[in-house]
């Protein structure tokens, strides 16, 4: 049972505070409250992402970002009130408060409608070489590494599930055989998985080419070797609310540099920033695309995502980036796979 209680936040915490509080309560939403709990105002996991790509200030108070004219429901209110207004509005939170406004539940919709299963399919792109976690990999493909006491990608298709998802595609490769021995048809996980056979390495997209039938909706596409809880169905809305054409998946990523650098005219010294820190945006790996984009992917030929969004944005196509702030990480390289088994029960045992 989700503990509502742990979403109550003062006014004045830091928006770094409300990204931890939404993760511990895995309700999405943060409610504002005054020493009393009386409501001030909401703060959903999509404000978060919104003032992320704003360039908010992790310090900054949340009253800043916070929603004052919210929507909530009396304690009088019964079941039918309460699902109806929900649908009405299009929203999948709803605080519950007494007579003095102070707080006393928070109604989701899943408890109260019941939700509608997704057909959206899942592409995993698992057919990678795994070459930068070698010895590892000599005997293992990546995908099948334990990080924990589960390989890495049934964690993965498990968040999937944890969503309501349960159409698999696995593009398959290197030590192709042990993957589909392990997952199957995925009957053991109530779930569909068949597989793309790459006979030869085809890159993050160019996989996609050897779909025998084309998804009827927007489909998700997730490269094989990543850890992260990323909110799926947020994902999944935000590329519809912005009616994108492709939604990549962005992370932000600090770099320090490791020398003081000068800002030079002609041969004038104008001033040095010691060591000063760089914050980018970079490819999270994840995915979600609509149909008609696979008609840019060439057949049966080296492609990566990277190239076919820079095509998109060539045929001025609608592309958006959806920023992560959940926990997330690449397991590229041996430190990355000793840093993931080490973090792995205290973010994934109560999760999934």
């Amino acid at each position: 049972m989700k503990d509502w209680k742990k979403t109550l936040i003062p006014p004045d915490a830091s928006i770094i505070e409300t990204i931890e509080a939404i993760g511990q309560s895995s309700m999405q939403i943060c409610l504002v409250v005054d020493a009393d709990n009386r409501l001030l105002g909401t703060v959903t996991d999509g404000d978060i992402r919104r003032g992320i790509l704003g360039n908010i200030v992790m310090d900054d108070a949340v009253s800043k970002i916070m929603h004052k004219e919210f929507v909530c429901v009396s304690i009088h209110d019964d079941r039918t009130v309460i699902a109806e207004l929900m649908q009405r509005k299009e929203i999948r939170h709803i605080p519950v408060v007494d007579d003095e406004q102070r707080v006393v539940d928070l109604k989701l919709y899943s408890q109260i409608v019941m939700p509608e299963p997704l057909s959206n399919q899942v592409v995993i792109m698992a057919g990678g070489l795994g070459t930068r976690l070698r010895p590892l990999t000599d005997d293992f493909p990546k995908p099948l590494l334990k990080v924990g006491t589960t390989p890495l990608l049934e964690t993965t298709i498990k968040n999937f599930q944890k969503y309501g998802f349960s159409r698999f595609v696995i593009s398959v490769n290197y030590k192709a055989d042990m993957v589909e021995n392990y997952f199957g048809d995925g009957s053991k996980w109530g779930i569909d998985i068949s597989y793309l056979r790459e006979k030869k390495q085809l890159g993050t997209a160019g996989a996609l080419s050897l779909l025998s039938k084309r998804p009827s909706k927007p489909f998700f596409v997730i490269n094989g070797d990543l850890l992260t809880k990323i909110n799926l169905e947020q994902l999944l809305d935000f590329h519809a609310n912005t009616n994108a054409n492709a939604t990549m998946c962005v992370r932000e990523y600090e770099f320090q540099v490791p020398y003081g650098v000068v800002k030079i005219k002609g041969h004038r010294l104008q001033s040095i920033e010691e060591k000063p820190v760089q914050n980018f945006f970079v490819n999270a790996g994840i995915y979600v695309l609509e149909p008609e984009v696979l008609d840019l992917i060439p057949q049966n030929t080296f492609f990566n995502m990277t190239s076919l969004f820079e095509k998109l944005i060539e045929v001025d196509r609608n592309v958006s980036v959806f920023p992560i702030h959940e926990y997330w990480i690449d397991i590229g390289q041996i430190k990355d796979f000793e840093q993931a088994n080490s973090e792995y029960n205290k973010k994934f045992l109560d999760y999934l």
